[in-house]
């Protein structure tokens, strides 16, 4: 999965009325989002200490099996982005300010993991050579 870092002045939030793309709150439950003709998911970090929109990426990709982009915004920062595909996330909106190829370095730093995650749903040591 291919991890998409956005500048803030490219993010989009979703329209009023539309039905493909939801903001979902931090105290909502992911289990019970309709995700009927839903394509982007987007989740919110009010501060870098609130992580429970890591929580509700993994259970829209693992346990709900969504597809779509889900995308971080709010308080993204760089050095959580790993996790975030971790956990499901596609994509990220980075604050004002946050150049993008720093952002991207992180990817570079960290070419894989012995844990399963929700992009590689098998630990390392149980792959095929």
């Amino acid at each position: 999965m291919n991890f998409q870092i956005l500048a803030a002045a490219s993010h989009t939030a979703p329209a009023e009325g539309d039905a493909t793309t939801v903001a979902l709150a931090n105290d909502a439950d992911a289990l019970a989002l309709p995700l009927d003709g839903v394509v982007r998911v987007d989740l919110y970090f009010p501060n870098f200490t609130d992580g429970r929109a890591f929580s509700q990426a993994y259970l829209l990709r693992r346990r709900r099996g969504f597809a779509g982009d889900i995308r971080a915004t709010g308080d993204v920062l760089i050095d959580q982005l790993v996790q975030m595909q971790r956990t499901g996330f596609s994509s990220a909106v980075l604050k004002e300010g946050v150049d993008a190829a720093d952002a991207q370095r992180q990817f570079e730093r960290f070419r894989g993991f012995y844990q399963a995650d929700a992009v590689q749903p098998k630990p390392i040591f149980s792959l095929e050579p």
